[in-house]
């Protein structure tokens, strides 16, 4: 296999048409991963978790759209924008047991809210008018040991 260096960069309007941009017309998710780290305890639980503790937290955001006149389905700048607004703001580096609602600071628990508190910021930005929606959410909170929760889930009540 050989390698070129191009010749020239592809200019719009010369060598690609605006209308071309977009290729299709499928949903299409992206997904996106985020750091916090805070510290939390388990109520009621018989292991080293009932001891006040921290974790590096990753949060894997998965959100489907369909692709817009440039052929984006969801910005992964607006993911961006939507994790440091509504999960990082509230939770990076701090206690747990006292940012999140009353409930036991399990990743179970955690992902459910973090699900509830993105789709909340999907319809206040006027995004699920635009046909996007979350479709998983992963919660690691070792990186051996994480939730998952998915769209089917959250709307059957499974």
């Amino acid at each position: 296999m050989s390698f070129m260096i191009p010749k020239k960069v592809e200019v719009l309007g010369e060598d690609i048409q605006k209308s071309e941009l977009k290729y299709h017309h499928k949903r299409v998710a992206v997904t996106k991963e985020f750091t916090f780290d805070a510290a939390h305890h388990l109520h009621c639980y018989d292991g080293k978790c009932k001891s006040m503790h921290g974790h590096t937290y990753k949060l894997v955001i998965t959100i489907s759209g369909y692709v817009n006149d440039i052929g984006i389905s969801v910005d992964f700048g607006e993911i961006k924008t939507l994790f440091k607004e509504v999960i990082d703001s509230k939770l990076d580096h701090r206690y747990l047991n006292d940012a999140l609602p009353n409930m036991n600071t399990t990743a179970e628990n955690m992902i459910v809210w973090m699900w509830e508190q993105l789709d909340l910021a999907l319809t206040e930005r006027k995004m699920k008018d635009l046909g996007q929606r979350i479709e998983e959410l992963v919660l690691y909170e070792t990186p051996t040991s994480y939730a998952t929760l998915k769209r089917e889930w959250m709307e059957n009540n499974e």
